[in-house]
C-alpha cells in the first residue's frame, strides 16, 4: 500500500479539491496522511465529513503552529502511516487519476523517484475554487487557462525517462520505500525555515546512503494551485547555508530525525 502524506496549512477549499482528484485514480491501494503543521479545529470538522464522503482511509496528524516546522510534521506523518510506500505531496497539488498507479509501479528498494509539476494560473485556480470542482481539469483546459509548465502535465506512461543523478527532489511530488525514509531517520528537523531543508536535504542523505533516483516526469503528473510565494531570500540563504554544514560533516543519518540522537 501507499500512504500519500500531504503537507498542510489552512487551505480547506484546496484540500478538498485534492481529495477529489484522490476519489477518482484507477489504483485503490492508498491512504492519505494529512500532515498539518497547525491544529486548526476546522480541520477536524472538515476531515470528519471527508471521511464521509470519499472512500480512502484518511490519517491526520497535526501540531501547534508555531513558525515553520514542516519537518517535524512530515516526521510525525511518516510514523503514522501504514503504508510499505510513501508518496509526499503538498497541500496545493491535484493528482492526475493514474498517480497512484504510476507510483506502484515505480517505487522499490533501489531507487527514491521524484516527479515535477504544472503551475495552473491564478485565473484558472479561482475557476476551479469557486465550482468547487475539478470536473473541467484537464490538459487543454488548463494549457487555455494560461497554466505553466505544461509540458510536464502531459501523461506519457510509455516514455523512457533518463533518470539523471544529478536532479533533486520537489518536496511535492516524489516517492520511497518507508524502509528508506527510516534508514536515514527522516527528515531533519533542524530545519525550522522555508527553503530546501524539506526535500534538498533528504534527497543528498538517500543519495549518500546509496539510493539512485527514478525520474517521474510525465507519469506521475500533478497540477499546483497558484497561491502566493511563501519563501523569503533571507530563510532559503539561511537554509542552503545550514545544509552546506550538514553535507560537509556527513551526517545523511540526521541527528534530530525520527529518531533523536
Amino acid at each position: 500500500m501507499i500512504s500519500v502524506i500531504i503537507a498542510f496549512y489552512k487551505r480547506q477549499d484546496y484540500l478538498d479539491l485534492i481529495f477529489q482528484s484522490f476519489e477518482l485514480q484507477s489504483s485503490k491501494d492508498f491512504e492519505i496522511v494529512i500532515a498539518e503543521d497547525n491544529n486548526a479545529a476546522e480541520t477536524i470538522s472538515f476531515l470528519e465529513d471527508a471521511r464521509k464522503t470519499y472512500s480512502f482511509p484518511i490519517r491526520h496528524v497535526c501540531q501547534e503552529d508555531k513558525g515553520f516546522r514542516k519537518t517535524k510534521i512530515l516526521n510525525a506523518a511518516v510514523l503514522a502511516s501504514k503504508g510499505d510506500k510513501l508518496v509526499f505531496i503538498d497541500g496545493d497539488c491535484i493528482v492526475h487519476r493514474h498517480f497512484i498507479k504510476m507510483y506502484h509501479k515505480a517505487i522499490n528498494s533501489h531507487v527514491f523517484c521524484y516527479g515535477r509539476r504544472a503551475l495552473l494560473s491564478e485565473e484558472f485556480t479561482k475557476k476551479l475554487l469557486a465550482k468547487k470542482s475539478i470536473q473541467s481539469l484537464n490538459y487543454f483546459s488548463a494549457l487555455l487557462g494560461g497554466s505553466k509548465w505544461m509540458g510536464a502535465a502531459l501523461y506519457m506512461p510509455w516514455k523512457k525517462n533518463q533518470h539523471k543523478q544529478h536532479r533533486l527532489i520537489l518536496g511535492c511530488n516524489w516517492g520511497v520505500t518507508r524502509n528508506n525514509v527510516l534508514a536515514v531517520n527522516g527528515f531533519d528537523e533542524d530545519y525550522e525555515r522555508a527553503g530546501v531543508g524539506e526535500d534538498f536535504d533528504i534527497d543528498w542523505r538517500l543519495k549518500a546512503n546509496g539510493l539512485k533516483v527514478h525520474s517521474m516526469k510525465n507519469k506521475a503528473v500533478i497540477y499546483h494551485l497558484h497561491h502566493p510565494a511563501n519563501y523569503n531570500e533571507a530563510d532559503t540563504l539561511f537554509v542552503e547555508n545550514l545544509m552546506k554544514e550538514k553535507k560537509k560533516a556527513g551526517h545523511w543519518f540526521c541527528l534530530n530525525g525520527l529518531v533523536k540522537k
